[in-house]
């Protein structure tokens, strides 16, 4: 064998090395790619339910502030009043903004 052929069998030799090589990071690609796409699937889904929580939550704590009772109706009015003064003084506020 010359060295001409010499040097072309060694060049094919690292080239098919190349390819191989090059075929299995296609593939790790491929699948961290996947595995990112589903990581971030899953943060979209538990931000749905943290936000569902947080929601539900809010509704809760408004209800629990809304909640009347037999003897409690008094109580009732008086929170129900503070909250429109308190978004009655919050427009005053935001009208003398503009």
């Amino acid at each position: 064998m010359n060295p001409n052929e010499k040097a072309i069998s060694t060049f094919e030799t690292r080239v098919r090395q190349m390819i191989l090589r090059f075929q299995e990071l296609k593939k790790e690609n491929q699948e961290l790619y996947s595995i990112v796409e589903k990581n971030e699937q899953a943060i979209k889904d538990l931000q749905d339910k943290l936000t569902q929580a947080d929601n539900d939550y809010n509704s809760l704590k408004m209800a629990k502030m809304m909640e009347i009772t037999d003897g409690d109706l008094e109580g009732a009015k008086a929170r129900i009043s503070k909250m429109i003064r308190e978004v009655n003084k919050c427009i005053t506020i935001l009208s003398g903004e503009q």
